[in-house]
């Protein structure tokens, strides 16, 4: 993968999100995450069934009662957007019409969920013109928050609290790649052949196993500088981590050497292999 000379991450004037207030809506999407988190946490402390979807995916109830009160919170306070959230997407609904619309996903790393970690999070994220322009990854059990909107910032904030506003907030912005090696960031639950034939062929310094979409917040926050991930994902699983990426520099760069898309109705929301990177002139071929 290559970094086209040409290319640009900025929104063109005539697009859509030329209208969009980015961090009104990533302030919404901040409130409405810490609302699903408390639903999230209180089955987090109290346990729950476990299921598997048709895909094989696992689900459980707080996926559930998490995405409802966000497809609430959104039709109340964003009704001109369309949705598309996972499990509302496993029930059948894999269509949202028009070029901006809102991807959710009410538990990413459902895996990690289980397994107790803490390395789960809540995405919300607005996509304009095929990119994710604003949007929110929250990790209800580590009290951690991060925000996207024209930059990128993190914060400290416990389900159910009010998010602090954006001036108490800590402003985040990718590394350069540093003189003595890549520190690079694994899927704790989905590793792969290519993903780990891909890593050997880096000059890297550590790897770590991270779960969910913190691997693009610790890419954001200038904690590590790769993220390849080639096995299967679904727009709902990166748009909010890919925002949040985006707005501290960073990028998500897939197999046509090109941001990842988002919108693919045709692949029914799928991702191809993408691999993301904090410094944008590290990317390799």
């Amino acid at each position: 993968m290559s970094l086209a000379s040409d290319m640009s991450y900025s929104v063109p004037a005539s697009s859509p999100s030329a209208a969009v207030d980015r961090d009104a809506i990533a302030e919404i999407f901040a409130q409405i995450a810490c609302e699903a988190g408390v639903a999230v946490m209180s089955v987090y402390a109290s346990g729950c069934a476990v299921r598997v979807k048709p895909d094989q995916s696992l689900v459980c109830d707080a996926d559930e009662y998490a995405e409802a009160i966000i497809l609430k919170r959104l039709g109340e306070l964003l009704p001109q957007f369309p949705v598309l959230a996972e499990e509302a997407a496993a029930a059948g609904k894999r269509t949202v019409d028009g070029d901006a619309f809102i991807l959710v996903d009410p538990v990413d790393g459902t895996r990690e969920f289980l397994e107790r970690n803490g390395e789960f999070t809540i995405n919300i994220a607005l996509v304009v013109d095929g990119a994710p322009v604003a949007g929110v990854v929250y990790a209800p059990a580590l009290g951690r928050m991060w925000v996207a909107g024209r930059a990128a910032a993190s914060c400290l904030v416990e389900p159910g609290a009010p998010p602090p506003p954006p001036q108490e907030r800590r402003s985040i912005h990718v590394r350069r790649v540093p003189g003595q090696g890549l520190t690079a960031l694994a899927s704790r639950s989905h590793s792969d052949p290519r993903t780990e034939a891909f890593l050997a062929a880096l000059p890297l310094r550590e790897r770590r196993n991270v779960g969910s979409s913190l691997k693009f917040c610790r890419l954001a926050e200038g904690d590590a500088d790769v993220y390849p991930r080639f096995s299967q994902t679904m727009e709902w699983d990166t748009a909010a981590g890919d925002a949040v990426l985006r707005a501290a520099g960073g990028v998500v760069i897939g197999e046509d050497d090109r941001p990842l898309q988002y919108g693919k109705a045709g692949l029914q929301f799928r991702n191809g292999p993408f691999v993301a990177w904090g410094d944008p002139n590290a990317v390799r071929a």
